[in-house]
Formats: C-alpha cells, sequence, structure tokens
C-alpha cells in the first residue's frame, strides 16, 4: 500500500472543508473494509485519507410519520437490523442486514460506506430503491437530494462530486397497503449475493389492484438495476402467480448479466427469474396484510 496523508475529522464541517482542500487527492474512508481491499491491491492509491467515522452527529436513525426514515450515513449495519424502529415500520431493511456479510462486519461497517462503494452486488441499495428512498449529499455550504436509484453510474462509480459526502439516507413512508421484499442467491448466509431481488409492491383498498411496483435487482448489471419494464408487467392488474412469473421473465430480459466463478450470465438470468418471483410473492403476501 503507498504512503497517504491521513485525517480523523469530529465534525461534518471539518470534513467537508478537507475534501474542499484536497478533492480530488482525497478519500473517504468509513469503516474501510471494501476501501482497503482495494488500496492494497494498488487499485486506488489516494494521496489523503479522511476517516469520517469518529462523527457522531452522522450516526443516527430517526423516523417522523410526515416526513418517514431518516438513517444517519455512518450508521453501522447492526444499528439497522437490531433498531425496534426499523423492525416495526421497515422490516425489509432490518431482514437485509441480517443476511449481509458476518456480525463482525455488520458491527463496523456503514451503511453510507456500503452505498458509496457502488458495488452492484451489495444489497443495501435496491432495497433502498424499491423503498424510492432517497440521499442528502454535502458540500461546503451546500446540499443536494438525489435519488438512490440514480447514484450508482457504473461498476465502483458513484455520482459523488469529488468535494461531496453522503449524509444521510431518506426513506419516504411507504403508502397502505405496500409490501417490500428482498431475496438473494447466496452460497452460504451472509455471502454477497450471486443475484438479488428486491420488489415492492402497493395495492388498491378498493379491489387489490397492483397501483405500483417497484423491482431493483442486485449483481444483475454493473449497476443496482431498476427493471422498469417488469414492474409494467404487474401495475394496473389484480396479481396471481403467473403475473409474478411473468415479471420475473422480463426482468431477466432486462438484466445485463455477466459470468464470473459464482456463475455464468445465462444461470444467473434463470435465477433473476426466481429471486424476482420469489420477493414478489412475498411483498405481495405483506402488501395484502396491510
Amino acid at each position: 500500500m503507498r504512503e497517504f496523508e491521513y485525517f480523523a475529522p469530529k465534525t461534518v464541517k471539518e470534513a467537508l472543508s478537507l475534501l474542499s482542500q484536497y478533492e480530488e487527492e482525497a478519500e473517504i474512508i468509513a469503516g474501510g473494509q471494501s476501501l482497503l481491499v482495494i488500496m492494497r491491491q494498488g487499485l486506488f492509491t489516494p494521496k489523503y485519507l479522511i476517516d469520517v467515522k469518529g462523527i457522531s452527529a452522522l450516526d443516527y436513525i430517526n423516523r417522523d410519520e410526515g416526513k418517514g426514515l431518516r438513517i444517519g450515513a455512518l450508521t453501522i449495519h447492526r444499528a439497522i437490523e437490531k433498531s425496534p424502529i426499523i423492525q416495526r415500520h421497515f422490516k425489509v431493511l432490518s431482514e437485509m442486514e441480517g443476511n449481509l456479510a458476518t456480525i463482525q462486519t455488520r458491527n463496523w461497517g456503514t451503511i453510507g460506506g456500503n452505498l458509496c462503494h457502488g458495488d452492484p452486488a451489495g444489497d443495501p441499495a435496491p432495497v433502498f430503491i424499491a423503498l424510492m428512498a432517497k440521499l442528502k449529499l454535502a458540500s461546503l455550504g451546500q446540499e443536494r437530494i438525489m435519488e438512490v436509484e440514480e447514484f450508482s453510474k457504473d461498476y465502483l462509480e458513484v455520482a459523488l462530486e469529488p468535494n461531496e459526502m453522503l449524509v444521510e439516507i431518506q426513506v419516504p413512508t411507504p403508502p397502505p397497503n405496500t409490501g417490500t421484499a428482498y431475496e438473494k442467491l447466496t452460497v452460504m448466509k451472509g455471502d454477497m449475493g450471486i443475484v438479488g431481488a428486491a420488489v415492492s409492491i402497493t395495492l388498491s383498498s378498493e379491489d387489490g389492484v397492483c397501483k405500483d411496483a417497484r423491482i431493483a435487482l442486485s449483481n444483475a448489471s454493473s449497476i443496482p438495476l431498476r427493471v422498469r419494464e417488469a414492474e409494467r408487467q404487474l401495475i394496473g392488474k389484480v396479481l396471481n402467480d403467473d403475473l409474478l412469473a411473468e415479471a420475473g421473465q422480463v426482468a431477466s430480459e432486462e438484466a445485463e448479466t455477466t459470468s464470473d466463478v459464482h456463475g455464468s450470465a445465462e444461470y444467473r438470468r434463470e435465477m433473476v427469474k426466481v429471486f424476482v418471483r420469489r420477493a414478489a410473492r412475498k411483498a405481495l403476501e405483506r402488501a395484502r396484510a396491510g
């Protein structure tokens, strides 16, 4: 690993000042379980490392009925998994976190670090896409809000400017009769998903027709992929298993799968069908339960 200068700011303003000063020569570290690996491999060689893990102001989970859920970017995965607020109101997030890596990783890794790493196999991004979440990005003296589905640009590349950092994830309160679920294919529990699918379904309270659907895939493209054509197979219809299978088929056609040691592109496409249908079944059950 090449030498670098290390900073450990204690406030957001201090961190943003350092980013503004060093910009493209600096990188934020917020746990380091992903960043340090690629630094050791020589794939990334920042001159300045800004460690934001000690900024306590970005470690929180709050919920308001009107504004929805707010999660600070430095909240660890284990806190999200075990939060009573999230278990009661956003169960899918707790379930997703419970199958994200090992407990040791969840006790140190941060939700913001995971999203900013930009790995398309990551679990949080597709779930946040299904939940219509947004990100608050801050630079010195300025903030902007971005949809999670617009944040990833390519493999390990996200839409942060050199002087920006992620400070908050914002999740709106779901509409009534909405169910959300996430399923992923792994070799062992806690592994990175070979493929995964997050599905959200909202039903009409009058006739049970699907009013809205959102489907996002992990590890089926170079980014967490929202499959809009698959969603359109569900909206405006009274859902049944055949329609869920049809959505899975269309999602597999929208996917941009590749081959690696875990499976061929063709195998991944087949598994997209299976896991979209599986997640959609669970989401539909939850939507019907209210």
